[in-house]
């Protein structure tokens, strides 16, 4: 038997997991701006085993528009910069020495439009989780009023403070994909 309480922190828990899985795929979306972040999910072949970049090089900032990547082993120079190449962010890396230069390129309107896209869609996909929690918690609710486990006026208490929380957390989506266009769209 679960309470209300649980109810409700479990619908709150799964909507702070939305919006941190949003968080992360936004920080995926790129600015004209460099960051070390950019390259976090790219991986290295490193003597057969497929391991994250960070595993295998030290990832800095060069300047506002330039990633450093310098590889702790000399050999992995060429097999860092084929990945980096080779992923989905369109980056054209350059060795220079020991050390890989990764320029942002700048943003074309074309391209910022289409980035827009893309966070929308991971806004949109983000408020459907908050909305499945909402959905999940009333059911849980009604399940509960059925099996005389609550009454009628608590579940709709509850399902009041559970819609409070899916407003709060839409907002705070909206919030952040606004944050984000700005950001794409400030040259």
């Amino acid at each position: 038997m679960s309470s209300v309480a649980e109810v409700k922190k479990q619908a709150e828990q799964k909507m702070q997991k939305a919006i941190e899985a949003l968080k992360s795929d936004l920080g995926k979306v790129r600015t004209g701006r460099a960051h070390t972040g950019l390259l976090d999910h790219i991986m290295v072949d490193y003597y057969g085993s497929l391991v994250p970049i960070n595993q295998v090089a030290n990832v800095t900032l060069v300047d506002a528009r330039t990633i450093g990547v310098t590889p702790w082993e000399k050999k992995m120079l060429p097999v860092v910069e084929k990945a980096i190449r080779e992923s989905d962010l369109g980056l054209n890396p350059a060795s220079q020495g020991d050390m890989i230069r990764v320029p942002m390129p700048p943003l074309t309107e074309e391209r910022r439009r289409e980035l827009i896209k893309v966070v929308k869609h991971e806004g949109e996909t983000a408020k459907v989780a908050v909305r499945n929690a909402r959905r999940d918690a009333n059911n849980t609710l009604k399940e509960m009023v059925k099996d005389k486990e609550i009454s009628e006026d608590e579940a709709r208490r509850a399902e009041d403070e559970v819609q409070k929380l899916t407003d709060r957390f839409v907002a705070e989506i909206d919030k952040l994909l606004n944050a984000k266009e700005a950001d794409l769209l400030a040259i």
